[in-house]
């Protein structure tokens, strides 16, 4: 149920070829992106659940030196922006059940969720499930989660005028000015106005300078625990391959990418397993990275910008205290302009989607109980916007289903 690779086999000619300066900016920014708030993510859910500090830098470790591999080998392979993360949302769910189980239940319940990820990949079933889902439902969903970088962008400009506003600026300008644009992407402008931004404002908080360079993994031995197990694993699996891996598979569809889905669930699931071994949350397809790879350039170059996140964060990986020391030293509204710079045209195309044509009914649903991040059943909101849109549209936008199985 392997879906092929990309023929002819790329090359290192080929991909040295395809590569430029728009595709590393992309590259880059994705790489920031998910090497600064969702890092924080993790640093507070395992510090609440009491692990040790050689146990968060073998979580953090895992989660981009090993996630990192996969994305070059699924990105070269499929000749695809494959950028393979950690899931957030997961590791949130997560943070719960370190109060009362112990870490090595949790891993047990890591290596169970990425085996059935696993089977339901070889199954074929999850790509099956996932056309049953309209697009713009999907896109509803993608609008709704992206929504905050948007509205984090706003709120940076508002509260830190001297680092948003010249990123802001410099992106602006070097869009309405194409022959600078030519010369500098807009997003590697942005990236430079706003490390000069914050030198100059003399807030890069270099105090914690001290401690360890290169990362030290923990392996963990997997406990099987029935608790664990229950409580874990389908929440798990489905923050993954339905919000999590939908996201993404819906932003690659979006710009023209056809995501190998099944490949793309076996993934998720073998390394699932593999970087439970040092303490990390579950693989999964990244949405915002995805998205932000392939924003801008000619389609069939996008992998290239995933290549660079892949060998970004293999090195992030090994020398994981020291990144993430001096990613903690920018502002956040340094990451947050840069971030939300880089998803606008994203966040337009999901919107022109979910709304632009049939399903909008549900498209709309999906949204507003999305934004309202809600978690039931220790699920996220993400989830559940889905199954109330797909549930309103069944109900009143039949004709849309039937205009769909025609086509």
């Amino acid at each position: 149920m392997i879906e092929p690779a990309a023929a002819p086999a790329t090359t290192l000619r080929r991909a040295l070829s395809d590569f430029g300066p728009a595709y590393a900016a992309n590259g880059l920014i994705g790489f920031v992106f998910a090497a600064t708030g969702p890092v924080a993510v993790i640093l507070s859910v395992a510090s609440r659940g009491g692990l040790s500090q050689a146990e968060i830098a073998s979580w953090v470790f895992g989660s981009f030196f090993v996630n990192g591999l996969l994305t070059l080998i699924a990105s070269w392979r499929y000749r695809l922006p494959l950028a393979f993360f950690w899931t957030i949302p997961g590791t949130v769910l997560v943070g719960p059940a370190l109060t009362h189980l112990r870490f090595t239940e949790v891993v047990g319940a890591f290596v169970a969720t990425g085996l059935l990820m696993l089977l339901l990949g070889a199954s074929g079933w999850v790509r099956r499930a996932m056309r049953a889902v309209p697009m713009p439902i999907v896109m509803g969903m993608v609008a709704a989660v992206f929504l905050r970088f948007g509205v984090d962008l706003v709120r940076a400009v508002h509260h830190d005028v001297p680092i948003a506003v010249p990123m802001v600026l410099a992106f602006v300008l070097l869009h309405v000015w194409p022959a600078a644009g030519r010369r500098i992407p807009p997003m590697i402008g942005t990236l430079l106005v706003g490390v000069i931004a914050v030198a100059a404002s003399g807030r890069f908080d270099a105090t914690g300078h001290g401690g360890a360079v290169f990362a030290h993994p923990v392996l963990q031995a997997p406990e099987w625990s029935w608790q664990a197990m229950v409580e874990l694993v389908v929440p798990l699996a489905i923050t993954v391959l339905v919000v999590q891996n939908g996201q993404g598979v819906a932003v690659l569809k979006a710009a023209g990418h056809d995501a190998p889905v099944n490949a793309v669930t076996m993934g998720c699931g073998l390394w699932s397993m593999l970087t439970a071994c040092v303490g990390t949350v579950c693989t999964c397809l990244t949405g915002p990275t995805n998205a932000i790879l392939s924003s801008s350039g000619e389609r069939h170059r996008h992998y290239t910008g995933a290549l660079l996140v892949g060998a970004l964060a293999v090195v992030f990986g090994l020398m994981s205290p020291l990144f993430t020391r001096a990613m903690l030293a920018a502002p956040p509204a340094f990451i947050a302009t840069l971030a939300g710079l880089a998803m606008l045209r994203v966040l337009q195309g999901a919107f022109t989607t979910a709304f632009g044509g049939r399903f909008s009914l549900g498209a709309l649903v999906t949204f507003v109980v999305t934004v309202a991040d809600i978690a039931l059943l220790n699920i996220g909101a993400a989830f559940w916007g889905l199954i109330a849109g797909f549930a309103v549209s069944w109900l009143l936008e039949r004709g849309d289903f039937a205009h769909a199985d025609r086509t």
